[in-house]
């Protein structure tokens, strides 16, 4: 088969389209024939030496695909050759086939089509377990979403409306947060001229942000713990401002908050397993409703993986950028 590879680390003229062996299905896993794959921020700290694959994981990048069941392993059940599914991955996506720990898959959504399956899975996981099951975003609460225009900002949007939170989300410039206010954001910061604890604190009459939904990290870690709630829960899933912040013991504890910080490409299968199982119960429904959908801002071929890094990196895009394999 073929496959993005990374000789050496560097732009993204690093990521190099190369034969190289099959993957075979071992105890538990399913081999998927891939028609979609996604870029995510992981895949292009990868690229650049920064973020290596889990021991055993595949050494392609890629975090999430689509596809179709061509051989299962032993030890599965539950799935049959030919099913079509999507599914979390801790690498190996930018391939023709990869191997899938069973727990792992998704069935294709009804309304979705296969290709555009590829968008979910690692937004939706993050999204529910970060903002659901961590940090336990409630009707009637607010969430603050930093990068609202993001593949995780659009689908936090929509979960949050879907369950009847308020929304306020973080962009850069009028055509990003457009788009949030058409997905169901409420208040809408442009974090280049506006300061988002101020905007915040005046939307919501001083009260603040029950949950933050946080992608930035060190930058933004005493700004958030000001945009908290009393009782407020700041859940951090990104470093990209940095990893080390100064952190206002005192103000978090006035507030009776919590800070919270979690990834999801090296935990255990078992866990892995439990929040792709919580997707299926909670959002799948929502999307076969057509109440939740996936935002994609274009599609490129597999073997151009560099231009969608380049796409990605730039920040113009809206939502998620999808690969889609040569035969898929």
């Amino acid at each position: 088969m073929y496959a993005i590879t990374i000789p050496e680390p560097g732009g993204p003229e690093a990521l190099v389209w190369a034969e190289v062996p099959d993957p075979v299905a071992g105890e538990g896993e399913v081999l998927v024939d891939v028609v979609s794959s996604a870029v995510n921020r992981a895949d292009v700290l990868q690229r650049q030496g920064f973020y290596n694959p889990p021991p055993g994981a595949s050494p392609y990048p890629g975090l999430e695909c689509s596809g179709r069941i061509s051989a299962i392993g032993p030890g599965v059940t539950g799935w049959a050759v030919g099913d079509e599914v999507c599914a979390l991955l801790a690498g190996g996506g930018y391939a023709e086939r990869v191997a899938v720990p069973a727990g792992q898959l998704l069935p294709v959504p009804e309304g979705i089509g296969t290709a555009l399956a590829a968008a979910l899975p690692e937004v939706t996981a993050t999204v529910w377990s970060n903002v659901f099951m961590v940090a336990h975003l409630r009707p009637g609460e607010t969430l603050l979403v930093h990068g609202g225009s993001s593949g995780i900002g659009t689908m936090a949007i929509q979960l949050a409306k879907a369950v009847g939170a308020r929304v306020a989300v973080t962009a850069g410039g009028p055509e990003k947060l457009a788009r949030c206010a058409e997905l169901g954001a409420d208040i809408l910061i442009d974090y280049r001229e506006q300061d988002f604890v101020e905007e915040l604190r005046e939307a919501t009459d001083g009260a603040g942000a029950d949950v933050i939904l946080d992608i930035v990290g060190a930058k933004y870690l005493d700004r958030n713990v000001k945009s908290l709630a009393v009782n407020g829960r700041l859940a951090v899933i990104g470093l990209q401002g940095g990893v080390k912040g100064e952190l206002n013991l005192g103000a978090l504890l006035n507030k009776r908050a919590a800070v919270t910080a979690t990834s999801l490409r090296g935990r255990p299968l078992a866990e892995k397993a439990a929040i792709v199982a919580a997707v299926r119960e909670h959002v799948w429904p929502l999307v076969a409703d057509g109440v939740v959908r996936p935002v994609v801002d274009r599609t490129v071929p597999m073997p151009d993986a560099a231009e969608a890094h380049r796409v990605l990196e730039s920040s113009a895009h809206i939502g998620k950028v999808l690969l889609r394999a040569p035969a898929g």
